[in-house]
């Protein structure tokens, strides 16, 4: 009898859940895993690899040109006898295009994002929406004939005294193309805003456009930065609109009722000529090409810096 009870006292050992049973490996999981991490590395790689090939030839450029001369001279005229290799031109008209896109843009782009988000019905979002993305997909050369052929006699026409290649229409031209970024990206962070906020606001009897307004569009406003900041990106690059429309003229001047020249334009149109490989004349467009690229990177770190310091986080 003592056994029995001790024997029905014992603890009873549980089995093991089939949870922890030793399962087979899933080699489709790791195929997969395998294939992701080969993408993110080629990526990297990439990037590497467009680094070294600009900045081999950039550091064997500033081997013959000093620095202080190609970042501060105000000469541009690498293929002429004597030749000069001050940026400063390119640069101004590089930021002069840029600053007349985002004046165009960013009111275009936020205001839209605004009615998208805040004003427009389903229905509305649905066609609209759509369009406006649709424009980002037209060819950027098409873009350049339209401002070649339609902005620059509509703008004689209203009376702006314009040459045939001048920076104001390829910068109108630029801000119309970079539209769509800025409104897709401040759309999203406007339409990322917990809907409370917008039912607190009506509750406390404002109005649909202060609601909008002082309420929505600062809780979005480091989305709505980085989107005007990754749309500054975007017209520092453009090429095929400021070549056609801009001219290819060297000019320091802001005065964009004359033709000048970008940085993009002058890579595309001495790339496609007949330049000695290795010659002086060659290493320009890599020089070039690495202030460009350093440019556009520091961008978009202020993007990232933005959208990190200002994020606002809600439960």
């Amino acid at each position: 009898m003592k056994q029995l009870t001790a024997m029905l006292s014992a603890p009873k050992t549980a089995a093991p859940p089939a949870v922890f049973a030793r399962q087979r490996p899933r080699y489709a999981e790791k195929l997969i895993e395998a294939s992701l991490l080969a993408a993110a590395l080629l990526t990297i790689l990439t990037t590497l690899g467009i680094v070294y090939a600009l900045f081999r030839e950039t550091i064997s450029f500033l081997g013959e040109v000093p620095l202080t001369d190609f970042l501060f001279g105000t000469e541009w005229h690498p293929l002429f006898n004597p030749p000069a290799y001050g940026v400063l031109p390119l640069v101004t008209g590089t930021l002069a295009v840029t600053g007349i896109a985002l004046i165009v843009a960013v009111p275009l782009g936020v205001g839209s994002a605004i009615y998208l988000s805040e004003y427009a019905s389903k229905r509305t979002r649905k066609t609209i929406k759509p369009i406006l993305e649709t424009l980002a997909g037209v060819p950027t050369v098409v873009f350049g004939f339209f401002a070649l052929t339609l902005v620059t006699p509509f703008l004689r026409d209203i009376g702006i005294n314009v040459d045939v290649f001048n920076g104001l229409s390829g910068g109108l031209v630029v801000g119309i193309l970079v539209v769509p970024t800025i409104a897709s990206i401040a759309e999203d962070a406007l339409s990322a805003v917990p809907s409370g906020l917008r039912e607190a606001s009506y509750g406390l009897g404002a109005t649909k456009y202060q609601t909008s307004t002082k309420v929505i569009v600062p809780a979005a406003l480091s989305g709505i930065v980085a989107g005007v900041v990754l749309g500054a990106s975007r017209a520092v690059g453009e090429t095929m609109v400021v070549l056609l429309a801009a001219g290819q003229r060297p000019n320091l001047t802001f005065d964009m009722r004359e033709p000048v020249e970008t940085m993009t334009a002058f890579i595309a149109a001495t790339g496609k000529g007949d330049i000695p490989t290795g010659s002086i004349d060659y290493k320009t467009i890599f020089a070039v090409g690495a202030l460009l690229f350093v440019m556009t990177f520091v961008l978009n770190m202020l993007s990232n810096f933005i959208v990190g310091r200002f994020r606002e986080e809600y439960e």
